[in-house]
């Protein structure tokens, strides 16, 4: 299954012209590049839906809003976090570094 994530553009950094553009989405706080070539109207400010890094509609606030809460619900959030493979618990992610941390193997 295929989901777009609603995100709010809170600046537009690179844009080479009126149609290539890369801006700063926040998901509710982790902020992501998203493509804004789909959406050239699109504006500081403006909610769009984004899906595999490209901004494919605007949105308004309230959809947006709505759409979140129901993605969090259906536990979808986690990959924004974590990429494709969330850990089961927050221990993980302890134990997974740790196993990967180079060993001092110098002898005193």
């Amino acid at each position: 299954m295929c989901l777009a994530i609603p995100g709010k553009i809170i600046s537009i950094d690179n844009q080479i012209d009126d149609i290539f553009r890369i801006a700063k989405v926040s998901f509710d706080g982790i902020v992501k590049d998203v493509n804004l070539a789909m959406v050239p109207e699109a504006q500081i400010g403006d909610y769009v839906l984004v899906h595999v890094g490209s901004a494919i509609s605007i949105v308004d606030e309230q959809e947006a809003k709505e759409t979140m809460d129901i993605l969090y619900q259906m536990d979808e959030i986690t990959e924004l976090s974590y990429g494709n493979t969330p850990p089961e618990k927050p221990q993980e992610l302890v134990e997974n570094q740790e196993k990967n941390e180079p060993k001092d193997t110098e002898k005193e």
